[in-house]
């Protein structure tokens, strides 16, 4: 499960995105809460979130065809120092009392500008720092890494921001860069994998785009990510909906939820580190199983058999998205990576802002059940229709059999499914 972490510049990279991260979820939770505080504004809390995903969804592409140019080591040294400079301006401005809601705005801006190149760039550089046979587990540990953070930085962002105030928490966010900050200026550069890194020339974007539009397996594989981030993905506009008009609990069940598929994340994570191989129909399957369980939990008559779906619903939902990611990644030519890898974080990213209004607007005229019923069907018929596609391109056909006295169900090439048929 942990096999990746005995890579010594891996191991120095895992460490220093531990601090990272639980500074990263305790600026989101100070910065919508002093945004919050200083007009009282729900639309300026949602214009910060806005301003801070922009930026990926403006520029993300190009992001990618820096990403492929650049030393990746080098570009993330420069990206993670800009947005723990952001932090600390943020904790400074605050402090000092000094702070007003456009200085807000303007961090959320620059550190969108700065995961344009440090998405793509974390993502590809996970390759050169294990290799091929370790990459699975590497982007699964990331996601485990990234859930845990989850757990612990909203936690201890509120007992901050009750104790001390918001600006310590910004500054707990700016100096926790140190940490992989040092990882990177640590890590031993003869034991990375090389890669060779794409020339500057005109039409790499296009060239980007054409290298995904002819791999089935890649343009597939963003297909129902597409359609699973967009309609499956709005838990904000359900879950809170399904505390407060479906069963009148209030936040405290509201937090309960997402904690619960915080840690149902965090287990599905750790499950496909254990894996170790990335194959599309996990990918598939995980998806069907995410959108059947959304349809169930969708009826749920009572408060805690909803609560309890959440964990289930929050493991499928990261087995798709680590294993696209790292598929994604295992299919990508290296000179490639860092546009493919733009492109699939604009789709998994920009799936919330376009997927949220249609599921408020479903859930305002039928209902939040109604909602995440249609969101489940959506992403669960996606994965049906995705996985019969990339069968025909692969010359697969299904077959249906008895493993020890289990059902086996699985894709075989054609011709195998012609001789157990002649045998039978």
């Amino acid at each position: 499960m942990f096999s990746s972490l005995r890579v010594r510049n891996y191991r120095l990279f895992f460490l220093g995105q531990v601090v990272s991260n639980i500074g990263t979820w305790m600026q989101r939770i100070a910065q919508d809460w002093l945004v919050l505080s200083l007009t009282g504004s729900a639309t300026a809390v949602g214009v910060t979130t806005a301003l801070q995903f922009l930026p990926m969804l403006l520029f993300g592409l190009y992001g990618g065809v820096l990403v492929d140019r650049l030393p990746k080591r080098r570009a993330l040294l420069f990206t993670q120092s800009a947005m723990g400079a952001t932090g600390v301006a943020l904790a400074v401005l605050t402090l000092s009392g000094h702070v007003q809601v456009w200085h807000v705005y303007l961090a959320a801006f620059a550190v969108g500008l700065a995961t344009v190149v440090d998405n793509p760039a974390r993502q590809s550089f996970v390759s050169e720092m294990v290799g091929p046979d370790q990459l699975q587990n590497a982007v699964s540990l990331n996601s485990a890494n990234f859930q845990s953070a989850r757990l612990v930085g909203p936690a201890v962002a509120g007992v901050m921001i009750t104790g001390v105030g918001t600006g310590w928490a910004f500054l707990f966010n700016g100096l926790s860069f140190i940490a992989p900050l040092v990882g990177l200026v640590l890590m031993r550069s003869r034991e990375l994998y090389v890669v060779e890194r794409a020339p500057r020339g005109k039409g790499q974007l296009r060239e980007g785009l054409r290298y995904v539009a002819g791999r089935p397996e890649l343009i597939w594989t963003l297909v129902l990510v597409g359609f699973v981030s967009t309609f499956g993905f709005n838990f904000p506009v359900y879950l809170s909906a399904f505390a407060d008009d479906v069963f009148h609990a209030g936040a405290g069940s509201y937090s309960l939820f997402n904690t619960l598929m915080a840690v149902g994340s965090l287990a599905g994570a750790l499950l496909a580190a254990r894996r170790g191989t990335a194959r599309l129909r996990v990918l598939v399957v995980g998806a069907v199983a995410f959108g059947a369980l959304e349809m169930v939990a969708a009826i749920a008559p009572s408060l805690w058999l909803f609560a309890l779906l959440m964990a289930p619903i929050g493991m499928f939902g990261m087995t798709v998205n680590v294993t696209a990611n790292s598929s994604v990644q295992m299919s990508t030519d290296p000179a490639m990576r860092g546009r493919v890898m733009a492109l699939y974080m604009m789709i998994f990213m920009g799936g919330a802002p376009v997927g949220a209004p249609i599921a408020g607007w479903i859930t305002d005229a039928y209902g939040v059940r109604a909602g995440l019923a249609a969101g489940g069907a959506i992403a669960a018929v996606a994965a049906v229709t995705v996985g019969l596609v990339l069968a025909k391109v692969g010359n697969l056909r299904l077959s249906v059999g008895w493993n020890r006295g289990h059902p086996h169900v699985r894709f075989v090439p054609r011709e195998v499914q012609e001789q157990l048929a002649a045998a039978a």
